[in-house]
């Protein structure tokens, strides 16, 4: 479940944004249990970094706790449209 939760974080391209469920529905599209948006945070949570973590994001577009300024910092330079302290969903989301 693991790897495919994290492949699918580095599947988000460059200046894209989805959610925590939304790739809770792509995992489980590919797994035999279901996953779910509590269980892409831990997995995001415990791995080594290397995967764009930034680009996960709440349902709203919230950025993730205790990160948000570096997530922010990221998707800016990656030219992810933000509205105010959220991505814009609307014109950012990848669904995969």
């Amino acid at each position: 479940m693991r790897e495919v939760v994290l492949d699918l974080v580095a599947a988000v391209p460059v200046g894209r944004a989805t959610t925590y469920g939304d790739l809770a529905r792509l995992a489980s599209d590919r797994l035999p249990r279901p996953v779910t948006a509590r269980t892409v945070g831990s997995v995001l949570a415990s791995a080594a970094g290397a995967e764009p973590w930034w680009r996960v994001v709440g349902h709203d577009g919230r950025l993730p706790p205790g990160l948000a300024q570096r997530a922010r910092e990221q998707l800016a330079a990656e030219g992810c449209p933000l509205r105010g302290e959220r991505v814009d969903l609307g014109r950012a989301r990848w669904r995969g």
